[in-house]
């Protein structure tokens, strides 16, 4: 079986943003019934040198359209430093799941091959083709962003666990012995 980078960016970009949505969910759900404003979670960070859970979301998304974008050929997204509140985040979260699930694979035509530079801090740039960019630097920071949001949800007491982290892998259960 072989695999197109436009299909693994895609079936893994949109899944994670599902689920990251759902995450959103469960703390707005969470900061209701603790009467508690959703300000609060938003500005919750693990450590005092990290982002709060408002740029962890952020950051998630735009590694995920920055992805598509390089990858596609297209000029890279601008990251959106402003501050949001907890419904334009999760109005960020779906309409980048959406924008990214209705890409075809065949838009990702060369992406394989393609060369990248991406600028950094300074004069540091990191340059790969699109199989090492999506492997080495987008999966990676996106998961991180998506992983580091769950664990400020979780540390603020949101009641999520492995298997909500988990939840885009719901359709691959099934009963022992059932096919």
């Amino acid at each position: 079986m072989s695999i197109s980078i436009g299909d693994l960016a895609i079936h893994t970009f949109v899944p994670v943003l599902k689920t990251l949505a759902t995450l959103l969910e469960k703390g707005r759900a969470h900061a209701q019934a603790d009467g508690s404003p959703t300000t609060a979670l938003l500005e919750a960070r693990l450590a005092p040198d990290m982002f709060p859970l408002s740029t962890q979301v952020q950051l998630a998304c735009h590694h995920a359209r920055d992805a598509v974008a390089r990858l596609t050929g297209r000029a890279a997204p601008k990251i959106d430093n402003r501050d949001l509140t907890w419904e334009e985040l999760e109005t960020l979260v779906t309409r980048t799941a959406e924008h990214i699930a209705h890409l075809k694979p065949a838009a990702f035509s060369g992406a394989m091959e393609r060369h990248i530079d991406m600028p950094l801090q300074g004069t540091t740039v990191f340059q790969s083709d699109g199989y090492q960019f999506l492997r080495d630097w987008s999966l990676p920071n996106f998961y991180f962003h998506v992983v580091t949001a769950y664990d400020i949800l979780r540390h603020a007491g949101v009641a999520v666990g492995k298997r909500d982290y988990l939840g885009h892998i719901a359709p691959y259960l099934r009963q022992s012995g059932a096919r």
